[in-house]
């Protein structure tokens, strides 16, 4: 235990905090506060360097002038908490330390006060020092007087400012919703959360506000907006926490460009507030169909090129057995042709061969294309009038290497999708810094689950589908498309949204589609179905995953680093634990009984 003596701030107040004086402030007297970054004694003249927040500023301690403080500060260690009074002065200028902001002045210390001193802290804290993601999250307090640390939070804190500052200005109304709602069936699992007044039954924390907020479009709350925590009790990844920040927004009598114009302006002003970086507008869009066929995915990359190219009909009749049966048992055939990668050893194409199989694929096809041949094992298997296609359908030139999988269609697409990423990243074709917005639109309303006997809403049983396609609703649901869209940016998908339906009709059919007897319906969407009923207008709008759009403005790798206190790939908080048991009597008041576990 830390047996130093402590100093009471008494009357003190800070005058600025660390990172703030400079050459304008020389000659004030200021009292500064903040943690000891550094302690150095040069010959008896001691050397603080003071850190808060924003930022570190020197303090001397002088023992001719100020014998008591130097004293005092003989025995200051690092993270301890002080208070020091004193004239900032100038630095001579060879003592000049360009690399910080105050690095023109310095605080000539007259009294110092330690008000809390620290023990030896688990790691050094300093952008120079890198401790382990443990350390990092356990110690998280730590973490955050690191600036390389802090810096994703003040991102997320100026983006949220902006987006709440240009939302103001367009008359939106910042609405709250409740955190304790109703389980619904539709999506991930949810947080539940049991009723001491009600015994036996349940409430579920928000895997979204989304049925609220439609309410509210029928209550004439017009434009509405909020920064809402929400929670999924699903897997873990490097983009997912059991509890996010979402970015909810809805509006009245609107139709996708009305959407549109409003979030590509909010996109603009955050990227050119927060990262100074200027986005052009409009942003391109691409159907759904028109992003699987060109990328293999519905969330692409659009910062550089090598485009999938659809192969199925030419080799129909080929020789090359692998095409035939896939596409014989409905799959299909598609191609990836990268410029200047027909160099790539047998080690790389094996490596390639082992990404495509992680999702799925059972083997990649390659040919490197020279100028006087193609060197491939399917060489053999080709005509010519196949080798003319290829060329001429993928643009293939000498030097460069035409890659093909054939297969059921979602393991193609996912397969040539993650091989054009990892090619893209190996050759060099990302421009860094280009922030490549894209809408994805016209999703399929619905998916066939074989696994569950049933169709699925893609996006959710609210989105409203297509008028044109409405007659197929009942007769050919798989061919229905929706009103929904996604925003995407640089192959990732920064949020949805969808004109919803607004007729309760409309919206019992879609959820008969859905396998939902109309007991249950009543059951679980009563409520809304009564609200639509009630003259509700026109509405659509869109969510984005605050943290997402935090990391990728803070060039983070990781959700986590953008998160105040983060969940571990386990679910667990480093810091406090959580979750852990509860006293029995807790679980008696809530008549719950466990059955074991960890």
């Amino acid at each position: 235990m830390n047996k130093r003596n402590v100093d009471l701030m008494g009357d003190w107040q800070r005058s600025c905090r660390c990172g703030e004086p400079g050459e304008n402030d020389v000659g004030r007297e200021l009292t500064l506060m903040g943690w000891t970054q550094s302690l150095r004694d040069h010959g008896g003249l001691l050397f603080i360097d003071l850190r808060d927040r924003a930022g570190v500023v020197q303090v001397v301690v002088n023992p001719e002038f100020t014998p008591e403080a130097h004293e005092k500060a003989k025995r200051v260690r690092s993270e301890d908490v002080l208070a020091v009074r004193g004239t900032l002065v100038r630095r001579s200028e060879e003592t000049v330390n360009t690399n910080l902001a105050t690095g023109a002045v310095e605080l000539m210390a007259q009294e110092l006060r330690v008000l809390n001193p620290s023990r030896v802290p688990p790691f050094q804290v300093d952008d120079d020092t890198e401790p382990t993601e443990t350390s990092r999250f356990r110690y998280r307090y730590l973490d955050f007087r690191r600036p390389r640390s802090l810096r994703p939070l003040e991102i997320r804190h100026r983006m949220l400012t902006t987006i709440r500052a240009h939302l103001n200005e367009l008359s939106f109304m910042e609405v709250e919703t409740p955190v304790l709602t109703k389980s619904t069936p539709e999506g991930a699992r949810d947080y539940l959360v049991p009723s001491r007044m009600h015994p036996g039954k349940f409430y579920a924390l928000p895997q979204s506000p989304q049925l609220f907020k439609q309410i509210l479009m029928v209550g004439g709350v017009d434009r509405y907006f909020q920064i809402v925590r929400c929670f999924r009790d699903e897997d873990l990844r490097m983009d997912r926490q059991p509890e996010f920040t979402q970015l909810d927004i809805e509006m009245s009598f609107v139709q996708p460009e009305d959407i549109f114009a409003m979030v590509e302006g909010m996109m603009a002003r955050v990227f050119r507030d927060v990262k100074g970086v200027e986005v052009q507008t409009p942003f391109p869009r691409l159907s759904w169909e028109e992003a699987l066929g060109r990328y293999g995915t519905d969330k692409p990359d659009l910062r550089f090129g090598l485009e999938l190219v659809e192969l199925s009909d030419r080799f129909r009749d080929s020789r090359v057995a692998i095409f035939t049966r896939a596409l014989e048992a409905g799959g299909i055939v598609k191609g990836l042709c990268v410029p200047g990668a027909g160099n790539l050893s047998r080690k790389e194409l094996d490596d390639l061969t082992e990404l495509v199989g992680r999702y799925g694929a059972k083997g990649l096809a390659w040919i490197k294309v020279t100028e006087n041949e193609w060197q491939s094992p399917l060489t053999k298997f080709l005509s010519e009038g196949e080798k003319e296609a290829l060329a001429t359908l993928t643009g293939a030139r000498p030097g460069d290497i035409i890659f093909m999988l054939a297969d059921d269609f979602d393991i193609v697409n996912e397969g040539l999708a993650n091989l054009r990423l990892e090619m893209g990243r190996r050759l060099g074709l990302v421009e860094e810094g280009l922030q490549a917005f894209c809408w994805v639109l016209d999703f399929p309303l619905v998916e066939w689950k074989a696994a569950e006997g049933r169709y699925t809403a893609v996006h959710h049983p609210f989105t409203a589908p297509r008028e044109e396609d409405l007659p197929l609703l009942e007769s050919d649901p798989g061919g229905v498309k929706s009103r929904a869209y996604d925003l995407v940016l640089n192959g990732m998908e920064l949020g949805g949204g969808s004109i919803r339906i607004h007729s309760p009709e409309l919206q019992r059919r879609v959820l008969s589609l859905l396998d939902m007897n109309p007991d249950t319906v009543e059951e679980q969407f009563g409520f809304l179905l009564e609200a639509l009923d009630l003259g509700a207008p026109p509405h659509g709008g869109i969510a984005f995953g605050v943290d997402r759009m935090a990391m990728l403005l803070s060039d983070s790798p990781a959700i986590r680093d953008v998160i105040a206190f983060p969940k571990s790939q386990r679910a667990v908080c480093m810091l406090t634990e959580a979750p852990t048991p509860v006293d029995a009597r807790q679980l008696s008041e809530l008549q719950i009984r466990t059955l074991g576990g960890d």
